[in-house]
């Protein structure tokens, strides 16, 4: 006579579960770009570290790869439809790592100023953190217009600092002379600080409408 197996716990259970459910989510397509995403960045950075014209050509290749890769998984997610908590989490984080350690890496190369650092990497410290708070309120917060643009124009800004020498240009059969890309490169960067700190103010007004939206609610119920 044999006994019954005792089941497993409920918590034990859906332990498992949480687990599989991560396990199946990080091999999606769309998460294992975000995280190949991730891969590249110290391959950027060596390339990058070499500071020549065709290891920095190769740099601004890998970024470039990684930037559309931000495209396509978050496209490939919703066409699959295999959204998931972690691709949520892994997406942002991968842009935001890459960027930084970019503009970082670039700091002591004399490409980029260190005080513009701090104020981009100081103001999505600080969108991050409403996001967050916001999230813990229950309230979500919409990229703004002004935050997308600032996401285009550090694009262009980096891939030209990270090409970071003088090139002659020919466009549409125009003779643009010789054109120094860090010199681009900043003039594009200092346009996204514009929109940065516009985005940055545009979340605190929107995260104080809803926090005040929420309490008035909250308030008004018997």
């Amino acid at each position: 006579m044999t006994t019954a197996q005792k089941p497993a716990p409920l918590d034990k259970v859906a332990r498992a579960e949480r687990r599989r459910s991560l396990a199946e989510d990080a091999l999606n397509i769309p998460n294992l770009l975000t995280m190949a995403r991730v891969v590249m960045i110290p391959i950027f950075l060596w390339f990058l570290d070499q500071d020549t014209p065709k290891a920095c050509f190769f740099a601004a290749l890998i970024y470039t790869a990684a930037a559309l890769t931000d495209a396509l998984d978050g496209y490939l997610a919703r066409k699959l439809g295999v959204v998931s908590v972690l691709g949520k989490f892994l997406d942002p984080l991968a842009d935001k790592l890459i960027v930084m350690a970019g503009l970082v890496w670039m700091v002591p190369m004399g490409r980029i100023q260190a005080w513009v650092v701090v104020v981009l990497l100081s103001r999505e410290m600080a969108v991050n953190g409403l996001r967050t708070i916001a999230a813990s309120e229950g309230v979500v917060i919409s990229a703004g217009d002004d935050g997308k643009i600032k996401t285009a124009l550090q694009m262009i800004g980096i891939i030209a600092l990270v090409i970071g020498y003088p090139y002659h240009l020919v466009y549409a059969g125009v003779d643009l002379g010789v054109v120094d890309m860090q010199r681009v490169g900043r003039v594009w960067i200092y346009l996204s600080l514009v929109f940065s700190v516009a985005s940055a103010a545009q979340y605190a007004r929107l995260f104080a409408e809803a926090v005040d939206a929420k309490e008035r609610k909250r308030s008004e119920q018997p």
